[in-house]
C-alpha cells in the first residue's frame, strides 16, 4: 500500500488495534469491521474508519477486514515486521528491566547491548553490558540509530548530546527531563510522572463519583 502522512495522534492509536485484534480467539469471526473494532474499545466509528483507511485498503462494505491482512498491514506499516537495532544507555534497575523484557521481539525492537558508567554486571539475558569509553565504537560498527535512555534526569542531556555525535538519529527517553536536540533527531518521551498523574487524577474521580 502506497505510504500516507499520518499524525501521531492516529500512531498512538493504532498499536490499540493491533493489540486487539491478536486478543481475539482462533475460533473468533475471520473479519472485522471498522464498527466492531471502535465498540470493542469504546471510540468513534468514523475516527477508526479513517485510522484503517490509512493503513490498509482491505475492507470491504459490509464486510469489514480480513482480520489476518488486517493486523498484517497494521504491523507492517508501524515497522513491527523489520526488527530495528538499538542499544540502552543507563543499565541501572530501570534499565536491566528493559534489557530482559522479551516482548520487544513482537514489535521489531532488537536491543544489541547496553552502556553504563559504572556496570555492575557484564551481561543481562544475553546482552552485554559496556563501559561508555566502548559506546561509540559500537554505534559505528553495527550502524545503530536507536538509542534508549534510561539514566537519572541530571545526566540524560549529556548522554543524549553523546549518542547524537554517535550518529544516534532516533531517542526513546525515559529520563524525567527535557532533551534538547537537533531539527533532524527524534524523541519520544516516556514520561512516567505524567502518565501517573493521569491515573492519579482518574482514580480520584472514580472515588469521588462513588461517595
Amino acid at each position: 500500500m502506497k505510504s500516507k502522512e499520518i499524525s501521531k495522534v492516529v500512531l498512538k492509536r493504532l498499536p490499540s488495534y493491533l493489540a486487539y485484534l491478536k486478543s481475539l480467539p482462533d475460533d473468533a469471526s475471520p473479519y472485522m469491521s471498522a464498527t466492531g473494532l471502535a465498540n470493542a474499545l469504546g471510540m468513534g466509528e468514523v475516527q477508526v474508519r479513517k485510522d484503517l483507511a490509512l493503513v490498509s485498503s482491505g475492507g470491504r462494505p459490509k464486510i469489514g477486514y480480513l482480520r489476518e491482512n488486517l493486523i498484517e498491514d497494521i504491523s507492517q506499516f508501524l515497522g513491527y515486521d523489520n526488527t530495528t537495532d538499538a542499544i540502552l544507555v543507563g543499565a541501572g534497575k530501570l534499565g536491566q528491566a528493559l534489557l530482559g523484557y522479551s516482548g520487544f521481539a513482537a514489535y521489531g525492537l532488537n536491543i544489541l547491548a547496553a552502556f553504563d558508567a559504572r556496570p555492575t554486571t557484564a551481561a543481562i539475558d544475553g546482552k552485554d553490558i559496556f563501559s561508555m569509553d566502548k559506546l561509540e565504537g559500537f554505534c559505528r560498527s553495527r550502524k545503530v540509530l536507536m538509542a534508549i535512555i534510561t539514566v537519572p534526569a541530571e545526566y540524560a542531556q549529556e548522554i543524549c548530546d553523546k549518542l547524537i555525535a554517535c550518529g544516534i538519529k532516533g531517542i526513546w527517553n525515559f529520563a524525567p527531563i527535557h532533551l534538547d536536540v537537533p531539527a533532524n533527531i527524534l524523541v519520544q518521551n516516556e514520561n512516567m510522572a505524567t502518565s501517573l498523574a493521569v491515573l492519579s487524577m482518574h482514580l480520584q474521580a472514580q472515588i469521588k463519583e462513588k461517595k
